[in-house]
């Protein structure tokens, strides 16, 4: 089994983990729960990176990330 290098660090993955009130984290989980995260992220990012582009800019704006949210 081949393994995705996540672009988001295990620590801080395996830290939310902890602080929403897990005692343990297996690296299965971190894995997972990372590559659910990069997965949310890019829709998000593709999406505010469209809504500037419609609005005229190269540049994505706080704006846009919460519009892209919603």
């Amino acid at each position: 089994m081949t393994r995705r290098t996540s672009v988001i660090p295990k620590a801080p993955v395996a830290r939310i983990l902890m602080e929403c009130g897990a005692k343990r984290v297996s690296a299965d989980a971190v894995d997972a729960f990372a590559e659910v995260i990069t997965e949310m992220t890019e829709k998000i990012a593709l999406q505010a990176s469209k809504i500037a582009q419609h609005s005229g800019r190269k540049t994505v704006q706080e704006e846009d990330i919460k519009l892209a949210v919603k």
